[in-house]
């Protein structure tokens, strides 16, 4: 992945969407000493087809109209709310068995539910798959919440509302979990978008990304905009809460210029914090206090911060 992290001026992280409305919170964000506009060249029209070019810098610039892929058909590809997560609808196997991905920045494997759990209505069946390949490798990963175990195999993966094309994809198959499915979910399985270093058993795993990236030769660039906080988590019915646009960003979901600022350590998407500010006032955080808490697990491995 791009060795730049990608902030969206509005809706980011702090955002509300009801049914397929527009967010309605705007947070501005402002990026100190080392700052620099990637996006002053950018085609903002809102409405095409575009293929992707990239700048030289990390920025994909949307500006093909006879290219293969369409961000708009990726809007809206996401549902979910913010306390139960934002999943992805794709297709595993041959023939494809129809699955809810969760989305994930803090992990790096891309694993599916191979066996019943009494919280999902579905999982994949490794059987009926005439494409899929155990490697015999177990696997074991363990998140902030939860853990799996399972074993790592290959298939085929398309995304109905991603990129064009199937892609060749390392699955972990879940034979068993703790604490990872739980009540009221409508996911099956995670898609782990951080680096290769934090991939289970080893870096060696090609994550789901990379794999997107090589083969089918989009720009090393993802967004993601998610949308939903707020929502009920008792609701049955989860509506349209964001946008995972890979390949680039779609001008059409954000307003102003994107930023990058450099990644200090490609396994999470860890960046250097100097200063946070709400309505132009410092919260003055203290960085130790921070770090203490990212390490005792407090909060994901993404930040740090410099006094």
């Amino acid at each position: 992945m791009a060795n730049f992290a990608l902030f969206w001026i509005w809706a980011f992280v702090f955002c509300l969407c009801f049914g397929a409305t527009k967010c309605h919170f705007s947070i501005p964000l402002k990026i100190y000493p080392g700052k620099y506009n990637l996006s002053a060249e950018a085609n903002l029209s809102s409405v095409r087809v575009v293929a992707l070019k990239s700048d030289g810098d990390g920025l994909s610039l949307a500006s093909d109209p006879s290219g293969t892929i369409n961000f708009l058909d990726m809007v809206n590809n996401l549902q979910g709310d913010s306390g139960r997560g934002y999943y992805i609808e794709m297709s595993v196997g041959t023939p494809g068995q129809k699955l809810n991905i969760l989305v994930d920045t803090g992990s790096s494997n891309f694993a599916v539910a191979a066996a019943p759990h009494i919280f999902i209505t579905h999982y994949f069946n490794t059987a009926l798959s005439s494409t899929y390949q155990s490697t015999g490798r177990p696997v074991a990963v363990r998140y902030t919440q939860g853990s799996l175990k399972g074993e790592l195999g290959t298939d085929f993966v398309s995304i109905p509302k991603g990129p064009n094309g199937t892609i060749g994809i390392n699955i972990v198959a879940i034979l068993s979990s703790d604490g990872f499915f739980l009540p009221g979910i409508n996911w099956q399985g995670i898609l782990g978008l951080a680096y290769p270093e934090l991939a289970q058993p080893d870096s060696v795993v090609e994550p789901f990304f990379n794999s997107v990236v090589n083969q089918l030769g989009i720009p090393d660039t993802f967004s993601l905009q998610m949308c939903g906080a707020g929502l009920a988590s008792s609701s049955t019915v989860d509506p349209p809460a964001g946008s995972l646009i890979m390949g680039g960003a779609e001008p059409a979901l954000y307003r102003g210029s994107i930023w990058y600022t450099p990644i200090i350590q490609e396994w999470y998407y860890q960046v250097e914090v100097l200063k946070l500010e709400v309505g132009e006032q410092n919260l003055n955080l203290d960085c130790k206090e921070l770090m203490d808490r990212k390490w005792a697990g407090e909060t994901e491995g993404e930040t740090c911060c410099k006094g």
